[in-house]
């Protein structure tokens, strides 16, 4: 029932910008924390740019500055705007929700998004 969808990718030069988004849907539980992730070849999945329960961010050192997430909480989405991208960020982004489930919360993951950085 749940639904954890990205979109935004895709092939953009390096300096260039994208906007991703994620939108969750079919579920009525609170939603406890809500952002990105990224894996590159070769590479274990990392956090990008997340929203805590607190409203506070936790936002990666390599995308500081570059990097911005964002969200609107009426629509259960979050984007996340890159600016002055980089080969480097090439990867898979994948949205990640955590949802308050009665006394605990359960992770769910959307199918990811290919961002390629390239000349």
């Amino acid at each position: 029932q749940v639904q954890v969808v990205e979109s935004g990718g895709g092939l953009v030069a390096p300096g260039g910008s994208l906007r991703l988004s994620c939108t969750v849907s079919g579920s009525t539980f609170s939603i406890y924390s809500m952002g990105w992730y990224r894996q590159a070849p070769g590479k274990q999945r990392e956090l990008v740019a997340t929203f805590s329960s607190g409203g506070t961010t936790n936002v990666a050192e390599s995308v500081k500055g570059r990097f911005t997430v964002s969200k609107d909480n009426a629509k259960n989405t979050v984007y996340l705007q890159m600016n002055s991208l980089k080969p480097e960020d090439t990867a898979v982004y994948y949205c990640n929700v955590e949802l308050i489930h009665w006394t605990t919360t359960r992770e769910y993951w959307g199918q990811g998004t290919q961002v390629t950085v390239s000349t």
